[in-house]
């Protein structure tokens, strides 16, 4: 859900004398904690009590981000440092730790490329170390390193054979006759993504293992849609940059400022649920001040009190979301949903997934996407439990742009229902799909299970034939599950399922992966029934406007 970097031996370890690299802050002296106008200022670290999961308390450091007064008493906005965003909080002063505090070091201004100086105040991560500075040494930096294998273009998806070459699969273990442990690269969910590439491959190699990093080619530009490309909003030298030339939600990350960095609304009131934002989302500036932010559940817009919601509710006589009903079973039903024909419903649902989504992009252009919202039906009308959206023309597989499930919702399976589905209007295409990158912490997590789950489910039901082997190729695997080649090789080798043995390589299931497949399926309640779904594909290509 990436590319993988590479570090160079020694480049992910902490000198003695690094600033700001180190879990905790050096110990400042106490009359050093406040500036000379006698008051802590932004981007300043230290130590903030905070209580975690175990409800003990703990002192991670964090960094001042936003200090604010109210009635003469002073909240500090901090980030705890090497933990989400979405942890951020107002603390007030008796959570600071002033015995131990880093203050920002000041960066002289610099010209830049378009001959404005740069001004933006130094923070302790981006400084170089000091004791790098005084010895000369060249500090050590990620490079990539790429996994060649001299072999055809139709045989690179798995190394040392083709794709539609036969994999052995055993349900018992299979001896294994290299000295050396196999180990799987896991990407961690806290690395940032710098492009969109395929998974890291692992394969030992006399005793070490390398990492594989298949480059992708760039993306196809259309000439035909409007918006501004979220990889170059602002060009170097100062002229407006060309308009946005796909539908793509990825953020570009060096655009964060102070003001997107922090959460600006409190509290959200959706029905019956009260929700506390994660992440910033651009709704209007006379909004972020109110206590609790109401919307309709039904059509989703915004007003200022409960008041004005009352008032909205005799007015709005929706009771699910617009569109076409595509699938329904039981109480669960899905609606597909035009980001051309109903752009408010679309530019809101945007607004409130914002809310819980840091990786991705809002653009109030919606027409070259469309929305598929999940609901639960019951006498009031149909609430919203959670929504995907995907480009009606995506030239690198994407099915799915993003997807949220509402915090109200999570941990019930209704995730794994949403990617299930996703994939399912893939199957119906003919086509095989993938997530955009890069994919948040729990979407990458919710992604992993179902590919899992999918993958074993699929291997666990070969039958053998004549006493053999049960056989199976990865783009047999691909097209029954309609997920894209590189999400099937790059979960077989998180699962630890390929091994090389006799001269060819094998799938080999241990009874703790049966094992834990076969409870993981028992608590997977909700499924998609395809025979529910009524869906017709349409060719977006051929249409002059969507």
């Amino acid at each position: 859900m990436a590319e993988v970097v590479s570090p160079v031996p020694g480049a992910g370890r902490r000198e003695p004398g690094e600033v700001g690299r180190a879990r905790g802050p050096p110990v400042a002296d106490p009359g050093a904690a406040l500036s000379p106008q006698g008051e802590i200022i932004e981007g300043c670290r230290l130590p903030v009590l905070r209580r975690n999961q175990d409800n003990e308390d703990e002192w991670p450091l964090a960094e001042i981000l936003s200090v604010k007064d109210i009635n003469g008493r002073k909240l500090f906005y901090v980030h705890y440092i090497d933990f989400n965003k979405r942890l951020d909080e107002w603390v007030t002063h008796e959570r600071l730790d002033l015995k131990k505090i880093q203050f920002p070091k000041k960066e002289a201004k610099t010209p830049t490329k378009n001959g404005l100086p740069g001004s933006r105040p130094g923070s302790p991560e981006r400084e170089v170390p000091a004791s790098a500075q005084a010895s000369g040494k060249t500090l050590p930096i990620p490079v990539q390193i790429t996994l060649r294998f001299n072999l055809p273009k139709e045989r690179e998806a798995i190394p040392g054979g083709e794709p539609d070459q036969p994999l052995s699969s055993s349900s018992c273990l299979q001896p294994n006759h290299r000295s050396t442990k196999r180990k799987v690269e896991v990407v961690s969910p806290a690395t940032p993504v710098l492009s969109e590439t395929a998974p890291a491959s692992v394969f030992p190699q006399n005793g070490s293992a390398r990492r594989a990093v298949a480059a992708q080619p760039g993306r196809k530009r259309k000439s035909n849609c409007l918006g501004t490309d979220e990889d170059s909003q602002d060009s170097s030298d100062g002229i407006p940059s060309a308009p946005r030339m796909t539908g793509s939600l990825v953020s570009d990350r060096s655009h964060d400022d102070i003001v997107t960095r922090m959460k600006n609304i409190e509290c959200i009131e959706l029905g019956r649920h009260r929700l506390k934002p994660w992440y910033f989302s651009p709704y209007p500036q006379e909004l972020t001040t109110l206590p609790v932010l109401y919307l309709c559940e039904f059509c989703l817009k915004y007003g200022r009190s409960l008041k004005c919601l009352q008032r909205h509710l005799t007015k709005c006589d929706l009771r699910h979301p617009p569109g076409n009903e595509i699938y329904r079973k039981g109480t669960i039903s899905f609606f597909e949903i035009d980001g051309r024909k109903n752009k408010s419903y679309s530019q809101n649902l945007c607004l409130l997934a914002k809310c819980f989504l840091d990786h991705k992009t809002l653009y109030y252009d919606t027409d070259p996407f469309l929305f598929y919202v999940m609901t639960e039906y019951d006498c009031k009308g149909f609430h919203i439990v959670g929504y995907f959206s995907k480009e009606k023309e995506s030239t690198e597989d994407y099915n799915v742009a993003c997807i949220l499930t509402l915090p109200p919702y999570q941990r019930r399976g209704y995730g794994k229902l949403l990617i299930e589905f996703s994939y399912e209007l893939s199957k119906v295409e003919g086509k095989t799909g993938t997530p955009e990158k890069p994919l948040s912490d729990l979407g990458l997590l919710s992604y992993r299970s179902y590919w899992s789950q999918t993958i074993l489910e699929i291997l666990m039901g070969l039958k053998s034939e004549s006493g053999e082997r049960p056989q199976i190729t990865i783009n047999e695997i691909s097209e029954i599950t309609s997920i894209k080649k590189e999400d099937v090789i790059s979960t077989l080798q998180y699962l630890n399922l390929i091994n090389y043995y006799k001269g060819q390589y094998i799938l080999t299931l241990s009874e703790d992966i049966v094992d834990g497949h076969e409870r993981a399926m028992l608590k997977r309640l909700l499924r998609i029934d395809s025979k529910c779904l009524h869906f017709t594909p349409k060719d977006w290509s051929k249409r002059g406007k969507w």
